[in-house]
C-alpha cells in the first residue's frame, strides 16, 4: 500500500526529471527576450512573437517575456507584433545549439486601426482556454459610468457573468453560487481579506495603477488553491521610469492622489529604478450631509475609508526585476440604531522575476505579510471582532516551450485568526488559532492546434488538521472553425477558512475569519465525517460565436457541488459538556457541516466598436444549502440577474463619452417573521419578580429564508468631458447620476420598529481630475 508520504516523494522526483528534461529542451537552440513600450519600460502583455517563414512562434506573458525552443542553427528572421504599437522585424543567428537572447521595444503607432483591435482579441480568444475568466483592464473599467468621478474595479466587477452583488450599501460580491469568504483576492500575489468597502461602490484598489486583472468564476487550475469557488488576481503596473507624473482628483464623494516617477531613470538596455504611490479617502459621511440632505433625515451616508498603496520597481536590462510594495486600507461605518463597524488592514510584500543567463526558464518568487481586524457592535450590545493574520511565500517555474508551456510551484502560508462572535441567540463562540498550509501544483498548456488542453494538479497540505487534499483540474478548448469554439474546465478544491459571520444577520457586514480545527459534529445526515476541510468540484462547459467582426457571443453552464461546508451554528443554546451529551449536536456544537451546491447559464453579448460599447450579461442561477435539519436559500441566492452597459464617444476627437449602465435582479431570499412575544428579564429578577416589569421585545423567525425581496433595479449615467492640456496633461470633467429614476430598492427592514429601510436613492455627483 503506497502512502501518503510515498505519493508526494514521487511527485516530486517527476518534478525533477521535468526540469532536466526542461533545461534539456533549452540546449537545442532557442530564442529569447522580453518586450517592452519603449516610451515607459511597461511590457508589453501577449504580444505576438514569430520566427518568418517557419511554424516557430510564442506569445509574451504578463512580464513581456517570451521564449521560442528547439529552432536549429542557422540565420532567421524575428517577427513581434502588438496592438497599438510598430512592428519589429530583426535578424538573429541561432548558433551551435545555444540561446539567442535580447529585449525588444515597441514604438506606439501613429494610426490604429479598430479592426486591428478586434483581431488581436479574436487571436487570444482562439490561443487560450480562458474558461469562466474575464480579463479586466483601466481601459474597461472606465467603459461603465463611474460613481463620484472615479472609475472602480468594484463597479465593473458588478456587471460580469455570474456575479451576484447584494446591494449598494453593505453589499458583498457572490460568485457562481460562492459566498465571499469562498473568493480568493491577491494583490501582487498577496492575500487581500476585504477588498471591498462598506458602501459597495467601491473597492480598496486604485483602477488607474492596475496592469491587469484575471477574474476566474469557476473551474480554475492548479496555480490557484486554498479557496472553492473563485479568484481575482490583481496586479499593478510599475511606476513611470521616464518622468514625474500623477494625477490628482476630486469629486463630492471624495478625493485621489496618484503619484510615480523614477529614481533611476529608464534608459534602454540600462537597469531603472521607479516608484508609484495612491491614495484615496471617502469623506461622504461628512459631504453627503450638506449635499444629500434628503437622504437618512439629513443625517446623511455613515461611510467613510481611505486607501493607501505604493510599490518600488527595480528592472534590469536582462529582463529580471524586482518589486517591494505595501498597502494600508481601513474603513468607518454606522447604521443608525443598527451597528457600528470598522476594519483595518496593512500588508508589506516583494516579488521578484528572474530568467538565468542560458536558459529558457523563467523564475517567480514573491512573500508577504498582512493584517486584518475587524469589530462590530451592534444594537444589543454584544460586540463581535475578528483578525487574521500571517504570510504567504511562493515559488515558480515556468518553461516556455514553444506555443506549450509548463509550470510548477511550490507555496506556503501561515496565519493566525483570533475572534469573538455572538450567534443569532445570543451564545458567545470565540477562537485562537494558528494555522499551516503547503502546496505544490504543476500545470502543462498544451498546444495540439484546433485543441487546447490544460491538465494540472495540486496537492495541498493542511498542517492544523493534518489533512492532506489531492486536486486535478483540466482546461479544455476545440476551435470548430474560425468562428466557434467550445471549452470545458472541471477541477476539485479544497479551503479551510470559515466566515464569522451568520446567515441571519439583517446586514451581512462582518467579514470575520475563522481556521484550524473546528468544534465539528462527528456525523451528518448518518454519516461519519471524515475530515474537516470544506471541499467542491466544478464543472463548467460552453462555446464561443464571433456573430460577426465586431460582435461576440459567449455562453457558459456551470455546476458547484459543495461536498462539504463549515458554517457557525445560529441555532445552538447549549454548551458542548458531558451535562449536555445527550442533546443533538446542531444544538450544541459551535460549528456544524452542510452541504449545497449552485448552478446555471450565464450569456454574454459583446458589441466593440470605435465609438460604440455595448455589454449585455443575463444570468440565470440557483443555489442551495442543506445543514441536515433543512435545505434552504442562503441569502445572496438569485435567480435572474441583468446587466446592460452600454458607452458612446463623440465630439470632436471624441472627447465626450456618454455611458449608462441598467441593472435588473430578482429578490433575495429572507427568513419572514412569523411572530413576537414578550422576553423576561430572568437573569436579573433575583430581588423582584419578572412579572412587575416589562420585558424586551422577542421574534419568533419563520422558516429560513423562504421569503423573497421585491426585485432590484437601477439606472446610473455618466458624462465625461477630456481637454487635452498638452502632450502629458489633461483635464477631465465628469457628472454622473445613480439610480437615476429614483428606484427603492430594499436594503432591510427593521423588525423592531417595523421599518423598512431602502438602498441609496437618487444621487447626483460631480468631479473633476487633472492628469499630468
Amino acid at each position: 500500500m503506497i502512502t501518503m508520504i510515498q505519493q508526494t516523494r514521487y511527485l516530486f522526483i517527476f518534478l525533477f526529471f521535468i526540469l532536466i528534461g526542461g533545461n534539456l529542451f533549452s540546449q537545442t537552440g532557442a530564442i529569447k527576450g522580453f518586450v517592452y513600450d519603449k516610451d515607459n519600460g511597461e511590457p508589453c502583455m501577449f504580444a505576438n512573437v514569430s520566427v518568418k517563414g517557419t511554424t516557430y512562434g510564442a506569445a509574451t506573458d504578463v512580464n513581456g517575456y517570451f521564449s521560442i525552443p528547439k529552432i536549429p542553427d542557422g540565420d532567421y528572421t524575428i517577427l513581434i507584433t502588438y496592438v497599438s504599437y510598430d512592428s519589429v522585424v530583426e535578424p538573429f543567428t541561432i548558433a551551435n545549439g545555444k540561446i539567442f537572447s535580447k529585449n525588444y521595444y515597441l514604438t506606439k503607432s501613429a494610426f490604429v486601426l479598430d479592426e486591428a483591435i478586434i483581431s488581436a482579441e479574436r487571436e487570444e480568444m482562439r490561443t487560450q482556454t480562458r474558461i469562466s475568466i474575464v480579463k479586466v483592464s483601466p481601459t474597461q473599467i472606465k467603459q461603465l459610468p463611474s460613481i463620484g468621478s472615479e472609475p472602480d474595479i468594484a463597479q465593473y466587477l458588478q456587471v460580469l457573468p455570474g456575479v451576484t452583488f447584494t446591494g449598494d450599501q453593505g453589499g458583498q460580491l457572490y460568485i457562481r453560487g460562492g459566498s465571499n469568504i469562498q473568493n480568493l483576492v491577491l494583490l501582487d500575489g498577496m492575500t487581500i481579506y476585504n477588498p471591498f468597502h462598506s458602501i459597495g461602490l467601491f473597492s480598496v484598489f486604485d483602477s488607474d495603477i492596475i496592469r491587469n486583472a484575471d477574474i476566474y468564476t469557476g473551474g480554475f487550475n492548479s496555480e490557484y488553491g486554498g479557496r472553492i469557488s473563485s479568484v481575482m488576481d490583481i496586479s499593478m503596473r510599475d511606476g513611470n521610469p521616464n518622468r514625474f507624473s500623477g494625477k490628482v482628483s476630486g469629486s463630492t464623494f471624495g478625493t485621489k492622489l496618484m503619484l510615480e516617477g523614477p529614481l533611476v531613470k529608464y534608459q534602454e538596455g540600462k537597469a531603472s529604478l521607479s516608484y508609484i504611490f495612491s491614495g484615496k479617502t471617502s469623506f461622504l459621511e461628512q459631504s453627503s450631509k450638506l449635499i444629500y440632505k434628503y437622504i437618512n433625515d439629513g443625517k446623511g451616508l455613515p461611510f467613510n475609508y481611505t486607501d493607501l498603496y505604493g510599490k518600488i520597481s527595480l528592472n534590469s536590462p536582462e529582463g529580471s526585476r524586482v518589486n517591494l510594495f505595501g498597502f494600508k486600507f481601513n474603513d468607518r461605518v454606522s447604521y443608525q440604531g443598527l451597528s457600528n463597524l470598522g476594519w483595518d488592514s496593512y500588508g508589506l510584500g516583494a516579488n521578484f522575476t528572474v530568467v538565468p543567463a542560458g536558459s529558457t526558464v523563467m523564475i517567480k518568487a514573491n512573500f508577504s505579510y498582512s493584517d486584518y481586524n475587524i469589530s462590530l457592535q451592534t444594537l444589543d450590545n454584544l460586540p463581535s471582532s475578528s483578525g487574521i493574520k500571517g504570510y504567504n511565500l511562493g515559488l515558480d517555474f515556468l518553461y516556455f516551450l514553444g506555443k506549450n508551456q509548463f509550470v510548477w510551484g511550490i507555496e506556503t502560508l501561515g496565519f493566525n485568526t483570533n475572534y469573538s462572535f455572538y450567534n443569532a441567540v445570543g451564545r458567545h463562540l470565540e477562537q485562537y488559532e494558528n494555522t499551516t498550509e503547503l502546496a505544490t501544483y504543476f500545470k502543462y498548456k498544451w498546444n495540439l492546434g484546433n485543441l487546447l488542453i490544460e491538465p494540472g494538479f495540486r496537492i495541498q497540505y493542511y498542517a492544523s488538521m493534518s489533512d492532506i487534499s489531492p486536486e486535478p483540474r483540466i482546461g479544455i478548448k476545440y476551435n470548430i472553425n474560425e468562428i466557434l469554439r467550445f471549452k470545458m474546465a472541471a477541477g476539485i478544491y479544497s479551503q479551510n477558512l470559515v466566515a464569522a459571520n451568520s446567515d441571519r444577520d439583517v446586514v451581512n457586514l462582518f467579514y470575520g475569519f475563522l481556521s484550524g480545527d473546528l468544534n465539528l459534529p462527528n456525523t451528518f445526515k448518518g454519516e461519519n465525517i471524515t475530515h474537516k476541510l470544506q471541499k467542491s468540484e466544478h464543472i463548467i462547459a460552453g462555446f464561443e460565436v464571433d456573430v460577426t467582426k465586431k460582435i461576440d457571443l459567449n455562453v457558459e453552464g456551470y455546476l458547484k457541488n459543495f461536498s462539504q461546508l463549515t458554517t457557525l451554528n445560529r441555532n445552538k443554546i447549549y454548551d458542548d459538556n458531558a451535562i449536555n451529551s445527550s442533546k443533538p449536536d446542531y444544538l450544541k456544537k459551535d460549528f456544524v457541516v452542510e452541504t449545497g451546491y449552485a448552478y446555471g447559464i450565464d450569456f454574454l453579448i459583446k458589441y466593440d466598436q470605435k465609438r460604440l460599447y455595448i455589454w449585455f450579461v443575463y444570468s440565470l442561477g440557483w443555489v442551495k444549502r442543506d445543514d441536515g435539519v433543512e435545505v434552504y436559500s442562503p441569502h445572496y441566492d438569485r435567480r435572474h440577474n441583468m446587466n446592460f452597459v452600454t458607452t458612446y464617444k463623440f465630439g470632436k476627437q471624441e472627447s465626450w463619452n456618454i455611458s449608462a449602465r441598467w441593472n435588473l435582479g430578482s429578490g433575495f431570499p429572507f427568513t419572514q417573521t412569523a411572530g413576537f412575544y414578550e422576553n423576561p428579564d430572568l437573569y436579573n429578577s433575583i430581588n423582584y419578580p419578572y412579572w412587575q416589569s416589562n420585558g424586551s421585545l422577542g421574534i419568533i423567525y419563520g422558516d429560513l429564508n423562504t421569503g423573497r425581496l421585491p426585485y432590484y433595479h437601477r439606472l446610473d449615467l455618466t458624462l465625461n468631458k477630456v481637454m487635452v492640456l498638452s502632450k502629458y496633461s489633461k483635464l477631465e470633467v465628469n457628472f454622473s447620476i445613480t439610480n437615476v429614476y429614483n428606484r427603492q430598492n430594499i436594503f432591510y427592514f427593521d423588525r423592531v420598529d417595523y421599518n423598512r429601510v431602502d438602498q441609496l436613492p437618487i444621487m447626483p455627483s460631480m468631479g473633476l481630475s487633472l492628469t499630468f
